[in-house]
C-alpha cells in the first residue's frame, strides 16, 4: 500500500524552475565577483610580498634589523657592472660607492674607474614618506568628517523638524554621495588652496577628503540614531533630563557602533583616492617627514607624499620596467596591509561599544 502524497508539498512548475535558473544565475555571479577579488588581492599579495621582504636588512645599531622599503626615502636605482658583477644600488649608496672607488684609485696610482649605469627613477629605497602621509590623511580627514558628519545627523534626526526642507537637505546629502572625487579635488584646489591660501597642505587635502566622504558619514550616523528606540528617549527626558543630556548619554553611545561602521566605510574611500589629493596635499616626492620642520605651525600647511599617488605616479608617470614593477606591486601591498589595520582598529572597537551597550 502507497503512502499517501504531502497535500502540503511543493509541486513542480515553471515558475519554481525559473526561481532555480535566476538563483542558480545570482550564485554564479556572487562567486565570481569573489573570485575576481581574491586573484586581484592574491597578485597583489604574490608579486608585492617579496619586495618587502626582500627589504630587510641587519644594522649596527638598535634594533639590528630594518627594512629598507618601509623605512627610507624613494631614491633613483642605478644598475651597472663592476668586476664582471651585476649591482644594483640606489642613489647615495652608489655616489658613497663611486667615491670609495675613486679614492681607492687614487691612492693606488691609477686613473678613476669610469660607470655606465643605468638609472631608473623611485626605483629604489623605499616609500616611509608616503606611509607616514597616508596614515595623517587618513586619520586627519575621518577625524573632521566623524565630527561633523555627527553634528549634522543629530541635528537631522533629533533636532530639525521633517518638512520641505530637511528633505531638500537629506536629497541634496544622497547625490553628493555620488558626485566623482575629481569634482571634489577641483573644490578642494578652488577652496582651500586657492581662495583660503593653504596651498598644498595636509589642511587642505583634510578637509577636501572630509567634505568628499562626509555624505556617507551623516547618512550612516542618521541611520544608527533611528535605530535607537524611542523609549530611551522618552525614559530619560521623564526623569528630567534635557534634550542634549538625553542624546549625550541615552542616545549616542548606543548609536556609535553603527557609526563607526561608517568610518570604515569611509577610511576605505579616503585611503583610495588619489585625485582629490593631487590637487589639494599630495606631492612627486618629498624627503623630510613632517615634523622636520622649523615652526610647530607649518606641519598643517605642508604637502605630503601619499601611497596611492605614488603608485599613480610610479604606474604612469615613468617609464616602466622590471624595476618600477616591483615597487608598484610592493607600494600597493604595504598600502592595503595599512588600511585593513586601520579597518580592523574601527572593526575592533565597533564590537567592543556593541557587547557594552545592547538593549
Amino acid at each position: 500500500m502507497s503512502e499517501p502524497l504531502n497535500p502540503f508539498a511543493s509541486k513542480p512548475s515553471r515558475s519554481r524552475a525559473f526561481e532555480k535558473v535566476i538563483l542558480g544565475l545570482f550564485r554564479v555571479a556572487t562567486y565570481f565577483v569573489l573570485l575576481c577579488g581574491v586573484i586581484v588581492f592574491a597578485d597583489i599579495v604574490f608579486k608585492g610580498a617579496p619586495t618587502v621582504a626582500r627589504a630587510f636588512k641587519t644594522t649596527s645599531t638598535f634594533p639590528y634589523v630594518t627594512n629598507t622599503f618601509l623605512f627610507t626615502a624613494p631614491e633613483s636605482l642605478y644598475v651597472f657592472e663592476h668586476d664582471g658583477e651585476k649591482k644594483e644600488m640606489g642613489d647615495k649608496e652608489y655616489r658613497a660607492f663611486r667615491e670609495a672607488e675613486e679614492a681607492k684609485a687614487l691612492a693606488a696610482g691609477q686613473p678613476a674607474p669610469k660607470f655606465k649605469a643605468e638609472s631608473y627613477v623611485y626605483s629604489a629605497g623605499g616609500i616611509w614618506p608616503a606611509i607616514v602621509g597616508t596614515v595623517l590623511l587618513v586619520v586627519g580627514s575621518m577625524t573632521i568628517a566623524l565630527f561633523l558628519g555627527v553634528c549634522s545627523a543629530i541635528f537631522l534626526n533629533e533636532y530639525a523638524k521633517d518638512g520641505p526642507v530637511v528633505r531638500f537637505i537629506r536629497l541634496a546629502i544622497l547625490n553628493l554621495a555620488g558626485v566623482p572625487s575629481i569634482v571634489f579635488g577641483l573644490f578642494g584646489f578652488g577652496m582651500f588652496v586657492i581662495f583660503f591660501g593653504w596651498n598644498v597642505s595636509l589642511m587642505a587635502g583634510w578637509f577636501t577628503l572630509a567634505f568628499m566622504v562626509l555624505p556617507v558619514v551623516i547618512t550612516a550616523s542618521e541611520e544608527s540614531l533611528k535605530a535607537v528606540p524611542k523609549g530611551f528617549r522618552e525614559g530619560s527626558l521623564a526623569l528630567g533630563a534635557t534634550k542634549w543630556q538625553t542624546i549625550r548619554k541615552n542616545v549616542l553611545p548606543y548609536a556609535l557602533p553603527g557609526i563607526l561602521t561608517s568610518s570604515i566605510l569611509g577610511i576605505a574611500r579616503v585611503a583610495g583616492e588619489t585625485a582629490p589629493i593631487m590637487f589639494t596635499a599630495a606631492y612627486v616626492v618629498r624627503d623630510k617627514l613632517p615634523w622636520e620642520i622649523e615652526k610647530a605651525s607649518d606641519f598643517f600647511f605642508q604637502g605630503v607624499m601619499a601611497l596611492p599617488y605614488h603608485i599613480y605616479v610610479v604606474s604612469s608617470k615613468i617609464p616602466q620596467n622590471e624595476y618600477t614593477a616591483r615597487v608598484q606591486y610592493g607600494t600597493a601591498f604595504v598600502f592595503l596591509g595599512i588600511v585593513a589595520l586601520i579597518a580592523a582598529a574601527s572593526i575592533i572597537l565597533r564590537n567592543k561599544l556593541r557587547s557594552r551597550y545592547q538593549w
